[in-house]
């Protein structure tokens, strides 16, 4: 067998050990004698494939951008109720907002504007200007608000469960200090200012 035959024959093999056809090989020669060019068709396939990265990149790139800025507005919720942890012992007094005295509403008003949410002062606007969670999904710096036939009448900052009871922090009422307690009725919702 000829020394050219057989450099043919192994080229061939190793093309079609990495899936190349003669097809393939043929198509350039196809071009340069006027048939179609197949090159382009491979430019294109390579420049959609390319668009479909660039837009899954951006896309992954928007949800750690969002994800990002969830945790920054989360743990901007930590810090408002740290803040108000702080306040414990201070007096009920009605209508105050801080920083010696507080209602029930003027803590949560205090505490989160603090840490740059720009909640509303009475207690039934802030139930209007937090987004509802359940009970059961509620998590550390969500608000709870108290209501009766006449609407929202109270509002607290939830804390974390035990044995199945609700933990918050609030201000009560006249004579008393803001405390940890657990609440008095199942009257109440949740409400939060976290990111999903």
């Amino acid at each position: 067998m000829p020394a050219t035959s057989r450099t043919a024959r192994a080229c061939a093999l190793a093309l079609a050990g990495a899936g190349l056809g003669a097809s393939m090989l043929a198509a350039p020669a196809a071009t340069a004698a006027g048939g179609s060019p197949t090159g382009s068709t491979t430019t294109s396939t390579t420049s959609t494939g390319a668009t479909a990265v660039a837009k899954q990149t951006a896309k992954e790139r928007k949800r750690k951008q969002a994800r990002r800025a969830a945790r920054r507005v989360n743990d901007r919720v930590l810090g408002a109720r740290d803040t108000a942890m702080r306040q414990r012992g201070d007096w009920y007094a009605y209508g105050a907002s801080g920083p010696g005295s507080f209602d029930c509403s003027g803590l949560v008003y205090y505490s989160y504007r603090r840490a740059g949410f720009p909640v509303p002062r009475t207690s039934a606007a802030q139930a209007g200007f937090t987004r509802r969670v359940a009970k059961q999904d509620m998590r550390a710096g969500d608000l709870m608000f108290f209501y009766g036939s006449g609407g929202v009448y109270h509002a607290a900052i939830f804390l974390r469960w035990s044995h199945g009871h609700a933990v918050m922090l609030h201000a009560p009422g006249s004579g008393q200090r803001v405390q940890v307690a657990v609440p008095w009725t199942s009257q109440w919702f949740g409400g939060t200012l976290r990111r999903r």
